[in-house]
């Protein structure tokens, strides 16, 4: 494993997240979600944030809401109140009918009740790229202003992410890379940000060390298999998001980062 000294040395996130707050054990991108996944010993999160009709900053993934809500059809239609009435629970349950959509501003009054930390994947609508990303980030930075660590943005979106720079420098990039290209890593760079997260069908050790290289830290996701990520671990992965809560707990709890304990077990069974 290549250990990367620099700038970005002072990161200050877990290497642990949980997708979408709990995996597939709760109704993703809820309240009930980001309880469970806290109740797993996960520090961080990752979560999807997009606009309604009337630029209220909510959680969900798709673009349209018949899978994971009771409602149908593009999400951008809709101004929050309506969203707000919607159950997104149910799908997953019983035991989660009647659980709402989240707004933003809820989810970061929780996560700093509790000094959790989260990573916002920014999706904007079709045509709302720009727009998404400069109300996300505004909200983001009034929201966590008096916070010790800022929320990492993130988007496959390379439009929001640069409206997202524009409007908060200050805030924390990551760029989403779903199939490598060859100019993944400059891209990146352009958009000054401070990681990649990365795919991980398409993550190993060399472009592991060349993310390093350019000063920024490796994430992957969404890696539920143990094996996996512990190859990734061991190339130098700095953060691994994941569905399995349950399998990665006790890694989680323990916090310490995986690749530098079995690295120092190794040395020690020498």
């Amino acid at each position: 494993m290549t250990t990367h000294a620099s700038s970005s040395a002072l990161w200050p996130y877990p290497c642990w997240i949980a997708h979408r707050g709990a995996g597939d054990l709760a109704p993703e991108n809820t309240m009930a979600a980001f309880r469970l996944g806290a109740e797993h010993g996960f520090g961080m999160f990752e979560c999807d944030v997009r606009l309604s009709a009337d630029g209220e900053p909510y959680l969900l993934h798709d673009d349209v809401l018949d899978r994971t809500t009771n409602g149908l059809g593009p999400a951008a239609l809709l101004p929050w109140d309506a969203l707000s009435r919607l159950d997104a629970g149910s799908w997953h349950g019983r035991p989660y009918a009647g659980e709402p959509l989240m707004r933003l501003e809820s989810l970061a009054r929780w996560l700093l009740a509790l000094g959790l930390m989260v990573n916002l994947e920014i999706k904007p609508s079709p045509g709302d790229e720009e727009r998404t990303g400069r109300v996300v980030a505004n909200h983001v930075a009034r929201l966590w202003s008096q916070a010790h660590v800022m929320p990492l943005l993130s988007s496959f979106n390379v439009t929001a992410l640069k409206a997202a720079r524009n409007a908060q420098p200050d805030l924390p990039r990551a760029l989403l890379i779903d199939q490598w290209a060859q100019d993944s890593i400059r891209t990146a760079q352009e958009l000054g940000c401070h990681a990649m997260v990365v795919n991980y069908r398409y993550l190993d050790e060399r472009k592991i060390d060349a993310i390093h290289q350019a000063d920024m830290k490796a994430l992957t996701y969404t890696v539920n298999n143990a094996d996996r990520a512990a190859t990734l671990w061991l190339s130098g992965l700095d953060g691994l998001i994941t569905d399995r809560i349950d399998v990665f707990e006790p890694q989680a709890r323990l916090g310490a980062h995986p690749g530098r304990l079995m690295l120092a077990t190794d040395l020690m069974l020498v």
